[in-house]
C-alpha cells in the first residue's frame, strides 16, 4: 500500500499550514521551503496555480497518492448533491481518518499503521484498509489483544476536539461513526470550489 514517505515539515512549509497536525519544527519555520525563502517564489500565482495546491493540500492532509484521491473525486462527482462537499465527506469518511477524528491515534498516519497491522474491528470483523469507507451506524472496535497499545491511550490522553459525526467509549475501546458529517463540520481549511474547478478544466 503506497503512501507519502517524504519530510513533512517541508510539505506544511509549502502550503503555510500545519497540514499534518501540530509540528515544532513548522513552528520555528514557518515560511516557503528553499534556500532563499520568500525571495525566489513568484508574488503572483496563477489561476491554475492555486486550484493546483488546493488539491495538494487536500491531498496530502488525508493521506492520499494521485489516482486515489482523482477516483474519489469520480466517485463524489456522480453522487447527487454538491461535488465539493461530497469530496470532503468521503474523504472524512475514510476508515484511518474516522480513528483520526475519534483520538485513537496522534495523527492520520498512525491511524493509518493501526488499520494495516490489523488492531481494528469494523462491525466485528476485521478491516486493515485505511481507504474502507464508512457508512453511518457502523461500529468500530480495538480488537482484544491491542486494546493496551501504549500509542492508543497515549493519543486518547491528549486527545482535543469533539467531532458530532464520531463518537468513542474509552473504556470500551469501542466507537460509532454516526453519520456523514457537514461541511460547517468539518475543520480543515480546504477551498474545496478550487479543487472542483481544477478537475472540470
Amino acid at each position: 500500500m503506497a503512501r507519502y514517505n517524504g519530510p513533512r515539515t517541508k510539505k506544511a512549509r509549502a502550503f503555510g499550514e500545519a497540514i499534518f497536525g501540530y509540528d515544532k519544527y513548522f513552528e520555528k519555520r514557518n515560511y516557503p521551503p528553499g534556500q532563499h525563502g520568500l525571495a525566489s517564489k513568484r508574488k503572483v500565482k496563477s489561476e491554475y496555480g492555486i486550484q493546483l495546491k488546493e488539491k495538494q493540500k487536500a491531498k496530502y492532509t488525508y493521506g492520499l497518492l494521485e489516482r486515489q484521491f482523482a477516483n474519489l473525486f469520480d466517485k463524489a462527482a456522480r453522487k447527487r448533491g454538491v461535488t465539493g462537499e461530497n469530496l470532503l465527506r468521503f474523504l472524512e469518511a475514510r476508515l484511518d481518518n474516522t480513528l483520526y477524528r475519534m483520538g485513537v491515534a496522534n495523527s492520520r498516519r498512525q491511524a493509518r499503521q493501526f488499520v494495516i497491522h490489523k488492531h481494528v474491528m469494523v462491525n466485528g470483523q476485521i478491516v486493515n484498509i485505511p481507504s474502507y469507507q464508512m457508512r453511518p451506524g457502523e461500529k468500530i472496535s480495538i480488537r482484544e489483544r491491542s486494546k493496551d497499545l501504549e500509542a492508543m491511550h497515549s493519543a486518547l490522553s491528549t486527545k482535543t476536539g469533539n467531532f458530532p459525526w464520531v463518537e468513542f467509549d474509552r473504556n470500551t475501546m469501542t466507537g460509532t461513526f454516526l453519520m456523514m458529517p457537514e461541511r460547517d463540520q468539518i475543520p480543515e481549511n480546504i477551498n474545496e470550489q478550487l479543487i472542483v474547478e481544477l478537475y472540470s478544466k
